[in-house]
């Protein structure tokens, strides 16, 4: 198998993951309703997929309070940042080879 496909990371096969740290490499930091609308996801299943980079160490969580609204944003952590990165970089690689060969 060629090198680069070692380099696809399970944590980004998701169309709502890949869109979330898509959305965080462009923006420093991204609130809760803002990714919710933007990649148009249910509350459960956005959590769900925050909560997943989360305990993989690519996404930084703030939590506070404007007014007396809760307010929860999120960042690319600088490993989340690299490992997507990473990813694109070899996803790119695949479609770059398939073209060749094709």
């Amino acid at each position: 198998m060629k090198a680069y496909l070692e380099h696809i990371n399970k944590a980004f096969e998701s169309r709502a993951r890949l869109g979330i740290m898509s959305v965080l490499m462009v923006e420093e930091r991204v609130d809760f309703s803002t990714l919710k609308d933007t990649l148009q996801l249910t509350d459960g299943n956005l959590a769900s997929h925050l909560r997943a980079l989360e305990e993989a160490e690519y996404l930084q969580v703030e939590k506070q309070f404007v007014g007396r609204k809760p307010n929860t944003t999120y960042q690319a952590t600088e490993t989340g940042r690299e490992a997507f990165q990473e990813h694109l970089d070899a996803l790119e690689q695949l479609i770059l080879n398939n073209r060749k060969e094709n």
